[in-house]
């Protein structure tokens, strides 16, 4: 653990340095994507923190378009899987299949093995190809038949799917909702950010091609520094508590959510507060955690990890509402 302002100051350097190839990527994704900078923002997180990431907004909000534009900008394999509801598990991993010439088994990969997998309209896959999928996100690995395959590094699950149309929709388990670092919903652009969505899609002039502006070396090397990133006791002790007021509100004097929340926060919710409020810092160029970047990222990363009663549901009380009425109630440290 870092002990002195000179170390802080040393890794802040450091941090300039590697941290560079953001602003290529984060310039390169604005050449195809008129604002969401808040999306961009939260796929950077989780690039950085080797946090699995879902997209959730309706159609049309460029979900697809802008996980595309990030695995573009990195020299990394990338693969799209479109999930439907005759997706067999096979279709995700690969199988094993017949070789007549060598009179045997052979292995043949599917897409999951890449870097950058988009897997689009996630909620569309019946529970087998989702458990298939689970096994990759939580051990980065496949297994086909009784051979165990390692997967490279970067590897990382963009995830999106449509809150409305449920109809042939397979809700996911909050096990596997639980493996996404982050849920970022996805709101309708500005109006003058959709006018210049609509300039641009009216000129015909071809959109600019998305250029390969970083490595996966430095992402894996930033993901290093990122896990270096100064976090003090206090801002460890002000996750702890944000995380245990979505279990027992009442040690907090938030009585009034104990009947709204079934079920709070895992371990995995603290873990991942710290690993995105690290890399919320390392994105600003920061050594060191401060109280805002767990406040700016708390919402992307609780909001799917609180199980809400149907008395919440009954008075439209959702898992937004009940997280900043624990920002509020939390002292900042």
């Amino acid at each position: 653990m870092l002990q002195t302002a000179e170390d802080i100051r040393q890794l802040n350097e450091r941090i300039q340095a590697a941290s560079s190839f953001l602003e290529k990527i984060e310039k390169e994704i604005s050449k195809i994507i008129v604002g969401q900078q808040h999306m961009v923002n939260r796929l950077l997180i989780g690039l950085l923190s080797n946090g699995h990431v879902l997209l959730e907004g309706v159609p049309g909000l460029a979900k697809t378009l802008s996980i595309k534009s990030l695995a573009q900008t990195v020299n990394a394999r990338f693969s799209r899987i479109q999930f439907t509801p005759d997706l067999l598990p096979a279709d995700v991993i690969g199988t094993m299949i017949y070789n007549q010439q060598k009179n045997e088994f052979v292995v043949r990969k599917g897409p999951i093995f890449a870097n950058f997998i988009l897997a689009d309209e996630i909620n569309r896959a019946p529970a087998k190809v989702q458990s298939a999928l689970l096994e990759a996100m939580q051990e980065k690995q496949v297994t086909i038949g009784e051979t165990t395959f390692k997967l490279d590094e970067p590897f990382l699950v963009l995830a999106t799917q449509n809150p409305i149309d449920q109809e042939g929709t397979y809700a996911l388990p909050e096990a596997q909702v639980d493996r996404f670092m982050l849920k970022v919903l996805i709101d309708y652009p500005a109006r003058e950010e959709e006018l210049m969505i609509v300039r641009q899609n009216l000129t015909g002039i071809r959109m600019p091609e998305v250029k390969q502006v970083a490595s996966t070396t430095e992402v894996l090397q930033a993901r290093d520094l990122v896990r270096q990133v100064y976090m003090d006791e206090k801002i460890e002790n002000y996750i702890l508590d944000i995380v245990f007021a979505t279990r027992r509100p009442a040690d907090y004097k938030l009585e009034k959510l104990k009947p709204l929340i079934a079920y709070g926060g895992s371990p995995r919710a603290s873990i991942n507060l710290a690993l995105a409020a690290k890399a919320h810092a390392f994105i600003n160029k920061r050594g060191y955690v401060i109280p805002e970047d767990v406040r700016s990222i708390a919402r992307d990363v609780i909001r799917h990890r609180i199980g809400l009663t149907y008395e919440a549901e009954a008075e439209s009380i959702n898992a937004e509402n009940v997280v900043d009425e624990i920002l509020r109630a939390i002292d900042v440290p």
